[in-house]
């Protein structure tokens, strides 16, 4: 059986809890900065993870203020959670994987635009991780095999498909995947519930840390090579009405992401959104940081989607794409 697209069940929750905010919730302050944003505040949901920092950095750096721009930030799981939130008015733009946020928005339950790219695919930034005694010894080896991981139907399930299909492998993921938050994953593991278990980084190196597992196979080759992974997006209504605040946003989100490869400048700021001390920010695998959003790159993941059945028809991701860089 075939890995499954983002369930009715999950993506009609995901809906009606938007339509449930957008009755209550209210936004950001409406008041216009002295340089004429149309908001001079915005409420931004960022994942704890590197490919969030850039919010961090920026702050720190004074780079949204030199814009006129005040930024509350609030750590979120992904899409899942952020888009009811940003449909109900809570926050003006989140952090989500590029897959999440296409899908939702092509489904109609969302209009959504992409502000900014925050991560791409690098070495070991995603990986399937196996047991350090397994015998298991290549991707064609996890046919018939349990693999653990955070959700089924999402970006790691299409990562793994894309990365198993030159080994003609599909995997039964009612049957064969175990779903576990990503920090008990190594439990998940260890105990020899599973036989491997995707994660992404800081997980990929703690595992190998704590308990000798090694990489099986990462998604950094093939039809997934650098490719574009989160981003940063907020409604088509929001981008619309406020495009001198999305072009503040984006200059100074810009500057942020050429800094975010210089580990000091990640150690200083990551204590203060995620629970990653300085040490494991020094080891882990950095994602490659883009400075431009660029639809073409963009068009790789909705084409892979389509590929791999997360999209019905071929979708065009232009229109919601906001160039900058």
């Amino acid at each position: 059986m075939k890995f499954a697209r983002l369930s009715r069940v999950s993506l009609g929750g995901v809906v009606a809890a938007a339509l449930a905010l957008s009755m209550t919730a209210c936004g950001g302050d409406d008041k216009k900065s002295a340089n004429g944003l149309e908001k001079s505040e915005i409420n931004v949901g960022v994942m704890p993870i590197t490919e969030g920092a850039a919010i961090q950095i920026a702050i720190d750096k004074g780079f949204f203020k030199a814009e006129g721009l005040k930024v509350k930030m609030r750590t979120i799981t992904g899409a899942a959670e952020g888009l009811p939130l940003l449909k109900g008015g809570s926050l003006d733009i989140i952090h989500g994987g590029h897959v999440g946020i296409i899908q939702a928005h092509t489904s109609g339950a969302f209009k959504l635009k992409i502000l900014a790219e925050a991560s791409s695919m690098t070495k070991n930034l995603n990986g399937v991780l196996v047991a350090k005694d397994s015998k298991l010894a290549s991707p064609k080896d996890l046919a018939g095999k349990k693999i653990g991981t955070n959700a089924k139907g999402n970006q790691n399930s299409l990562l793994l498909r894309a990365t198993l299909a030159p080994f003609n492998i599909n995997v039964n993921e009612d049957k064969d995947v175990v779903v576990a938050p990503f920090p008990a994953q190594e439990q998940l593991l260890k105990s020899g519930k599973v036989d491997a278990i995707i994660v992404p980084e800081p997980f990929v190196t703690q595992i190998q840390q704590t308990i000798g597992a090694r990489v099986l196979t990462d998604f950094s080759s093939g039809p997934t090579k650098d490719f574009p992974i989160t981003g940063f997006s907020s409604t088509d209504e929001f981008a619309a009405k406020n495009p001198k605040t999305v072009a503040a946003f984006q200059r100074a989100f810009v500057k942020a992401q050429a800094l975010a490869s210089d580990r000091s400048v990640l150690a200083a700021a990551m204590p203060k959104f995620t629970k990653m001390d300085p040490k494991t920010i020094s080891l882990i695998n950095l994602p490659a940081f883009p400075t431009s959003t660029n639809a073409t790159r963009l068009q790789r993941v909705a084409d892979v989607m389509k590929q791999f059945g997360y999209l019905k028809e071929p979708f065009d991701v232009k229109p919601m794409v906001s160039q900058n860089g």
